[in-house]
């Protein structure tokens, strides 16, 4: 049986030694001579006027560092990010014995980053809430006839935002581990991730089926600061309904620490990799009743780690219930006609809402739009905010083997639709939106002060 480990929290690595600068000098025996002085005295004024000229008119210092006040907003984009600079001090990358595979834990990882970002200093601006996304799909084509197209037009969604909001974005198409395939392939994935970005503070995994449809909306990331993984859950319904169902682990945040390397490894514990592997899964279906099929799964998992081992787990993992960090597109798709009315209905009340703007300072206006119209407004079912992430859970689009439950053609028409309702969130940037939701193009022309102009 796994057996979990403990582990102080993430620290933050964020600390510089700036030496303090030592001064030398001689006093010199004082001169007497008026008119030496006032030469001395006009010449020292003249140099500051002649510095103080060229540091007023200069370029301003490449190092800047430009940062929002909002402690809740993504991480933009920095200035002197030197991606040239690279150290020959030796790394953890210099280790042979490091290894990026899933089957070898690492040890002492918030050491190793901690060196990595003091040796790479232009990186430390900013780092707080760095984030890399990570996703990804089988590396074969899809058998279903549309499921390449649907792929490439989610991966699209995923790109638009992390563009807008200063992400970095990896796909993976290849298992890193030839055991762990399906649900599993995404753990190898995120702990490579981990050690190829020790600039980043978190990795974000979106499965493939997963789109984002509000593209405005930036992650509370104030409230994360204490937890080391976020995932879209119910504390009641994993410790007294115990249901496989509690949480969803298609859509999680994972700090970049070791506290998170080690629970990955706990966490794989429980997959193909483990010669226990049909055992965990006969176990998990003794606690979780409603689990209908046989395997060990990654979501089923980690809900047993949260149930068996509260003391440890819990007070690091953050289940977010206040909106939809991933929702079930059944329950969102249906009201996607009634949330863009809404949208509109703000954006006539206020103008400011409807001027053109460049794409780059799009997250000024979702600022506004928030504090003007959705100030304290949660974002689950109801709400008057647009779902954050619509996760199809159950449709396959890649193989086409969807849940039986649902029509095949459900699952493709409500996919072109969440995608169309994003896209136009993005597209409107560019002059354009998807007047159908259900046709992909051509797109129209969007008039000058829409929507208070008609089309």
């Amino acid at each position: 049986m796994v057996s979990p480990e403990t582990s102080s929290s993430s620290q933050h690595y964020y600390k510089t030694s700036s030496p303090m600068a030592k001064y030398a000098g001689t006093r010199t025996k004082p001169v007497i001579c008026f008119s030496d002085v006032v030469l001395f005295l006009g010449g020292a004024f003249m140099s500051l006027i002649l510095v103080w000229s060229f540091f007023s008119f200069s370029s301003i210092s490449p190092n800047l560092t430009v940062k929002t006040d909002d402690s809740s907003s993504s991480t933009k984009c920095y200035q002197g990010i030197d991606t040239n600079h690279d150290p020959t001090d030796p790394v953890y990358y210099d280790d042979p014995d490091l290894s990026y595979t899933i089957d070898k834990p690492v040890k002492n990882w918030d050491e190793k980053r901690r060196r990595w970002l003091n040796l790479h200093p232009s990186f430390i601006p900013g780092a707080e809430n760095r984030t890399v996304m990570v996703t990804g799909s089988q590396s074969s084509p899809c058998k279903n006839p549309i499921g390449d197209h649907l792929l490439l037009r989610f991966f699209k969604n995923k790109v638009d935002y992390c563009r807008i909001h200063g992400h970095d974005i990896f796909y993976s198409n290849a298992l890193l581990h030839p055991k762990m395939n399906s649900y599993w392939a995404k753990l190898p994935a995120v702990k490579a991730a981990m050690i190829a970005h020790p600039e980043a503070e978190w990795i974000w995994w979106v499965d493939s089926d997963a789109l984002f449809t509000d593209m405005d909306f930036s992650l509370p990331w104030i409230r994360y600061k204490d937890h080391n993984l976020v995932v879209h859950g119910w504390p009641g319904v994993i410790y007294n309904d115990r249901s496989w169902t509690a949480l969803n682990a298609g859509v999680f945040l994972i700090r970049n620490c070791q506290w998170s390397m080690e629970l990955i490894d706990t966490w794989t514990g429980m997959g193909p990799v483990s010669p226990e592997y049909a055992k965990w899964g006969q176990i998990q279906r003794s606690i979780f009743k409603d689990k209908l099929f046989p395997e060990s799964d990654d979501q089923t998992a980690l809900i047993y780690l949260l149930y068996k081992h509260r003391e440890v787990y819990y007070p690091k993992i953050y289940l977010e219930g206040d909106f939809y960090f991933e929702g079930y597109w059944l329950e969102i798709v249906p009201g996607f006609a009634n949330v863009t009315e809404r949208y509109l209905e703000m954006e006539r009340e206020d103008a400011t809402l409807r001027r053109r703007h460049a794409e780059k300072v799009s997250e000024g206006y979702a600022a506004f739009r928030e504090k003007r119209f959705l100030k304290g407004e949660r974002g689950g079912k109801g709400s008057k905010r647009r779902p954050f992430v619509t996760h199809f859970t159950g449709c396959q689009p890649c193989s086409g083997d969807h849940n039986k439950m649902y029509d095949g053609d459900t699952c493709w028409n409500g996919m072109i639709k969440a995608i169309n309702f994003a896209d136009n969130q993005v597209m409107r940037k560019y002059g354009f939106v998807h007047s159908d939701l259900g046709k992909t193009s051509p797109l129209q022309p969007v008039p000058f002060d829409y929507p208070d102009e008609p089309w």
